[in-house]
Order: C-alpha cells, then structure tokens, then sequence
C-alpha cells in the first residue's frame, strides 16, 4: 500500500477505535493558551488586527464560529475573525486556487483526509506538534499525516454517515429500519403514500451525491474484496472492474427515477436540507450524523437517527474520514494570531464549553465528555462498539474526487449510465494518479 495512503488511512481508522464513552480525565499539563495569558502578537492593547477564515457555506454549523466564541476572542485578544463562507461546491477547487496565486486565508476549515490529498498538506500547511495545545491531545492520529499534526480539533469523534432518518415518521407508518435495498424502496413507498417525500436529495452540491456510493463501495470491499484499494492504488484494479458498484449506483439513481424524492435534485442544495427535516417534508436523506447536530440546534426535540446505506443485507454504517479541521497555511498573512485563535480555541475553558455545546468525545486530556446526545449514544451502543463500521472510500483515495462528484451529476441528469460513470472515472483517476507520480500510473 502507499504509504501515504497507509498513514492518512491509519489515523482515521486510530481515531474511530479510540472513540470512547469514559469522561476523559483532568490530570493533565494546563493550557499555555497565550490568549487568556494576554502575551499575544494581536495585543488587547495594540491595534485591532483582522484574520481571515475560509470556510465552506455546508459548514456554517461548526463549532468553531460560533458567533459568542468569536467575539469571546475578539475581547480578549483584539484580533477580530472574519468569515469567508465558500459555495460547498466550489470549496475545494477556490482554496487550491487561492494557496496557488498565494491569496492565502490565515485559516482553513477542511478535513485531514482530504486535505492530505486535494490541498498538498505537507506543502502548504504549518505543522502543529509545537503548539500549547497539543501535548494535551489524548488521540494525536485523528489530527496528524506523514507522523506530525496538521490539524486542529476538540473532538475524536470524526462523523458517521448512512440514512439519516425521521424517528416519528417510522413510528407513526409503523416502519422498520430496512435490512436491504428491496426493503429500503418498501420502506420509501409507505412514507410517499402518507404524503410525505421519502428521501431528500440535494445534489445541486455534488458531494452529497458521493454519501451512498462512498458507503456502499466500502461495505462491499471490505466484506468481499478486501484487498481492492491496495490493488486500486497501485493500478492492479479500476474501479469499473467490480460490478457491484455499477448495481450500487444504480440502487441510488432508481431510488430518484422511482419517484421517491425531491424533483429538483440538481436544483436543490444541501443547505435546505435543515428546514427540510424541521418542517417534516422529507423523512429521509443520505448524509452523515453532523445533519442531525444541525437540526437538533435549531429544534431539540426532533427524534433523527442514522441507519447504514442499505446497499446489502445488514451492511455497516459508513465512518466518515471527514472531520471539518482547522488548519494554518504556511503562507498566511497572521501567522501568529491565527494560531493564537487555535490556541484560544483549545483552552480547557473554550474547549469545555465547545464540547459541551456539540455533544463531542473530547480530545483534550483536562476537558471532559459530556453526556451524548441520544442520537450519538445509539451509533455508538448500535455500530461502533459492536464493530458495525466501515471506512467510506474517501479514507483510500490518494486524488481530488470532484471529478467523480461531476460525473455522479451527469448520471442525475441522463447523460450517463453507471458503466460510464465508472469507466470515466477510472480515466479521470489514472490521470490524477500519474499527476501525483503514484507508483504503478
């Protein structure tokens, strides 16, 4: 296997065994966190400096800007945070275009597994092991790639995604959790003949396209072939050699065709989705757990959970590589006060009050875990302690997939079949791969 492949893969796999229910303990060494300190380089008493953050408009619920917390910083520090908010669709290609031409945030909100991959981590971002914060991480892997930390977070906990579905929508049709796909489409008929719309798809941003086959792919790798992606990456195998992936994108397309969602779905994007699940017009949608997180903010009393992509009989619910970190460019304009924010952030009173407000399994040795949501504690109690997990392809990929996002677009709009969307992407993905100089391409 690649060895970049093996350490990206290796700390996400580390941080999802080391998910655990325990309070975390307090015997460990205090924050150095210069912002409570009041030794900054912005200065209480010095002129108010401006950093920027990029962030992806699919991320506006992240813990990280939550309005108190930023103006909690600002008095502090003087150091004022300003937003750039990103199309979720456009995300990755404006920041590789922005660390390009050198228009460098001070700050990014991605995720490790892609970052290692579509932003060229080790080249342009600032490694982190130095910082106040973290001697006081209790799971390094879930922040860190090529042996140091790259990323910041509070949490070990890096997301599920499956089903996300309306508890009292099931109960009331008197509905169960579906074992397989035949079921899943019987399931999807009963919530139709009520009235309301079964599954939304929000496939204006394209990602959200890629939630069923990411899971779906791995599920079967993992039970029937599991050397494919060592085999994927090192140009033994394409990804139109299994079959099944052209059933399991079929599965996806025929759950659209059948009449089962929204009409619009590369119309509407993934920021409806919230207002969707609290008006009760949809019952379903294929997303990951931090959909839920968002919902119950904004109304605590909805019963949601996840069920895994029901692509095979029992199949295991998808674990996201997807963390939504903070990381520093190399480049940025306030090196300084952009790692004073991270520092401020990991302080065990900021951090306390992140955890607590999230429902997150903390990472830091003197904050501790509160008790989790509902929602959180059946994924654990039903999938994670049980082992019913699977990491979802991103975990494997060595490229950018947007390409593939497109070219599940196309199959949306009738342009192409599943056979051609694989078979455009093994090209597209060889093409990546030999730009990369990945042995084997």
């Amino acid at each position: 296997m690649n060895h970049a492949l093996k350490r990206t893969t290796t700390a996400v796999i580390a941080g999802l065994l080391a998910l655990s229910l325990t309070a975390c303990g307090s015997g460990g060494a205090k924050s150095n966190n210069t912002a409570q300190d009041g030794n900054n380089s912005g200065g209480a008493k010095g002129d108010k400096v401006t950093i920027e953050l990029a962030i992806s408009k699919s991320s506006q619920d992240s813990a990280f800007i939550q309005q108190d917390i930023l103006d909690e910083f600002e008095k502090q520090t003087n150091i004022k945070v300003n937003l750039q908010l990103i199309p979720a669709e456009q995300t990755t290609t404006v920041l590789q275009t922005k660390l390009a031409v050198e228009e460098t945030p001070d700050i990014i909100q991605y995720n490790l597994a892609s970052a290692t991959t579509d932003l060229n981590l080790e080249r342009n971002f600032e490694i982190l092991d130095d910082e106040p914060w973290a001697s006081r991480i209790l799971n390094k892997d879930v922040l860190s790639a090529y042996g140091h930390i790259y990323s910041f977070h509070v949490s070990q906990d890096t997301g599920m995604q499956g089903v996300v579905y309306n508890k009292d929508i099931f109960d009331e049709l008197g509905l169960s959790i579906p074992k397989n796909f035949e079921e899943f489409l019987a399931v999807c008929e009963k919530i139709k003949a009520s009235g309301v719309t079964p599954v939304f798809m929000p496939y204006k941003d394209n990602w959200a396209a890629n939630i069923w086959p990411a899971a779906a792919f791995a599920n079967f790798v993992a039970k029937s072939d599991p050397t494919f992606f060592d085999d994927l990456n090192s140009n033994k195998k394409k990804w139109s050699d299994i079959p099944e992936f052209q059933t399991f994108l079929q599965q996806q397309y025929d759950v659209y065709k059948q009449g089962y969602t929204n009409a619009d779905v590369l119309s509407d994007s993934y920021d409806m989705a919230v207002g969707k699940f609290l008006n009760k017009e949809v019952a379903m949608m294929f997303m990951g757990d931090w959909l839920i997180e968002g919902v119950l903010k904004q109304d605590p009393n909805m019963r949601l959970g996840v069920f895994p992509i029901p692509s095979e009989e029992d199949a295991s619910l998808g674990a996201s590589p997807l963390g939504g970190q903070l990381f520093i460019p190399k480049k940025a304009k306030h090196l300084a006060e952009a790692k004073e924010f991270l520092n401020f952030l990991g302080s065990k009173e900021i951090a306390q009050k992140i955890v607590d407000s999230k429902g997150y399994v903390s990472n830091l040795n003197d904050v501790t875990t509160p008790e989790l949501p509902d929602y959180k504690q059946e994924i654990v109690d039903n999938y994670i302690t049980p082992k019913k997990t699977v990491l979802t392809t991103d975990a494997y990929m060595l490229v950018d997939r947007s390409e593939l996002y497109r070219l599940l677009q196309d199959q949306f709009a009738g342009g192409l079949t599943p056979e051609e969307v694989l078979k455009a992407w093994d090209e597209k993905f060889s093409q990546l791969m030999a730009d990369k100089e990945i042995p084997g391409f």
